[in-house]
């Protein structure tokens, strides 16, 4: 229910904050040229949204066996 939840959020272009876990946010991204990296052919990319997601310092501090404050003081 609620991946349910955020995923309705995302579609309606909202974005999702969870407190000491981070944000999900979706940003549009325009047509362009791509090419394959193997033959080099061109091939349009259609546009398209995309989900970004931005971990909170908490989760960081947390991954990397840090306090919030030791986090603070390294930026």
């Amino acid at each position: 229910m609620t991946l349910e939840e955020i995923s309705d959020s995302l579609d309606r272009n909202e974005a999702v904050k969870l407190r000491a876990f981070g944000a999900f946010n979706v940003r549009s991204k325009r047509e362009r040229v791509g090419r394959n990296p193997k033959t080099g052919v061109e091939a349009p990319i259609r546009p398209r949204r995309v989900v970004t997601f931005k971990p909170s310092p908490v989760l960081v501090a947390r991954l990397n066996d840090l306090s919030i404050e030791g986090l603070e003081e390294r930026d």
